[in-house]
């Protein structure tokens, strides 16, 4: 991504750092602040997604929602943490989830994303509550079906890949680019009135009834 942005004559810097470690997040707030001297807006994209199967034991079944939780929902709420106070600092800021459709409605064998995809909706709306005395902004972006690697299973198999369409009111899946302008929007001053709230980039998933 960073070479991308780069090529395009943009500016991108790569910091690497552990979600699931609490120094480590620290450090890289702390790294990032000081390499640009402040901290405008956190987008928490981050995210796994891991199936249980039917005969999954407990103990497999609790280790994946364990890390399913710690890097969606935990992650996001130690990152939105460590960088506040110096969105604090500059004046305010603008945090961004990006947790899914799955965040309103279920879906078969993931009970672990589904859970932490809808907590971190709900933290959007309690957070958004906290910050706002340091001026800092908290939404959430909600994405239906996007090509990407982690949708790619779903992309490559026909069946799958036509249940899906059928969810959607606009006939096709969607594609990176199309998360860009709720990103724009919600990290610009253009939504400087806007705080705890959802935008679903889901093609009409779910705003869609009967056909």
């Amino acid at each position: 991504m960073v070479k991308a942005i780069l090529a395009e004559g943009g500016q991108a810097e790569f910091f690497p750092l552990d979600l699931v470690d609490t120094a480590s997040i620290e450090s890289t707030a702390a790294v990032v602040n000081e390499r640009f001297g402040r901290l405008d807006v956190l987008v928490n994209a981050a995210g796994i997604t891991m199936a249980m199967g039917e005969d999954d034991t407990l103990s497999e079944r609790l280790k994946v929602w364990d890390l399913t939780m710690n890097v969606d929902l935990r992650g996001a709420f130690s990152m939105s943490m460590a960088v506040a106070p110096f969105m604090a600092n500059s004046g305010g800021g603008s945090i961004i989830n990006i947790t899914s459709i799955n965040s309103i409605v279920g879906f078969p064998g993931n009970p672990a994303y589904v859970a932490a995809k809808g907590g971190l909706r709900m933290m959007t709306k309690g957070m958004a509550m906290d910050l706002i005395k340091d001026n800092i902004r908290v939404n959430n972006i909600a994405p239906g079906y996007i090509k990407t690697a982690m949708t790619a299973g779903s992309q490559a198999d026909p069946e799958m890949y036509a249940a899906r369409m059928r969810h959607m009111i606009i006939p096709r899946w969607g594609e990176p680019d199309d998360m860009a302008g709720a990103a724009i929007f919600l990290a610009s001053n253009a939504s400087s009135y806007v705080t705890g709230q959802d935008i679903f980039v889901d093609g009409g998933w779910t705003a869609k009834g009967i056909t």
